[in-house]
């Protein structure tokens, strides 16, 4: 468990469109580019191992610098907790989700990948225990789910999603579902459980009406 004054003042981060990472949940990513293989093996070399995944803002050419898009104002942080090496000299790594971020500045620097100083303090309450959602109704929303996956032509295990924990059930499939972007980064800076279910509750009402089923989970 990693407390607040475990955290560093500037990491490394990976802008990633459609990539959201959640404090508790872990995402397994493919690193093939140079710089970020050259991030990844400067992450091992620290006590932290921390790397901040984030997403790329809608940048017009003219506002890019050195070709690279803005960032979003908000990421979050995961620990790099699985690591193993292809023959290609490919990398396979699982990163644990921490603590999201703020952040405050780019920082200009020497390294082939992006780096930021950022500010954790408005996001104290990730380094907490698990959230918990007492309103939650798992049966309706479930069934709200299997309607929303059948459209898209979705599998999953449901014995597994009747049985998550429900923290651990609403955060992965904020990561999982194929929302947009923007939809993801609303998701990531939702600030309570309940507003990231009630999030994705719409999110997926949405689609459902735009193929034309109009019940919603009450």
């Amino acid at each position: 468990m990693m407390t607040a004054a475990d955290l560093p003042d500037t990491i490394p981060v990976f802008p990633l469109p459609g990539a959201l990472m959640l404090p508790r949940a872990r995402l397994p990513l493919h690193i093939f580019e140079p710089r970020y293989l050259a991030m990844i093996e400067d992450c091992l070399k620290t006590r932290h191992r921390l790397i901040g995944m984030i997403q790329p803002r809608e940048t017009p050419p003219s506002e890019r610098r050195d070709g690279e898009r803005r960032l979003q104002a908000i990421g979050c942080a995961g620990r790099l907790t699985g690591f193993s090496e292809t023959e290609d000299g490919r990398y396979m790594i699982t990163l644990s989700g921490i603590s999201r971020y703020r952040v405050r500045e780019e920082v200009q620097g020497f390294t082939p990948y992006r780096r930021c100083l950022v500010d954790w303090t408005p996001f104290a309450r990730d380094l907490g225990p698990v959230e918990d959602d007492p309103g939650f109704q798992r049966e309706a929303f479930l069934d709200l789910l299997a309607r929303y996956f059948a459209r898209l032509n979705l599998s999953t295990d449901w014995n597994s999603l009747k049985e998550a924990e429900t923290e651990l059930l609403i955060n992965s499939l904020s990561m999982l579902c194929p929302f947009s972007p923007e939809d993801k980064q609303a998701l990531l800076e939702a600030p309570t459980l309940v507003t990231r279910r009630e999030t994705i509750v719409t999110l997926i009402e949405f689609a459902l009406r735009g193929s034309g089923e109009e019940e919603t989970l009450q």
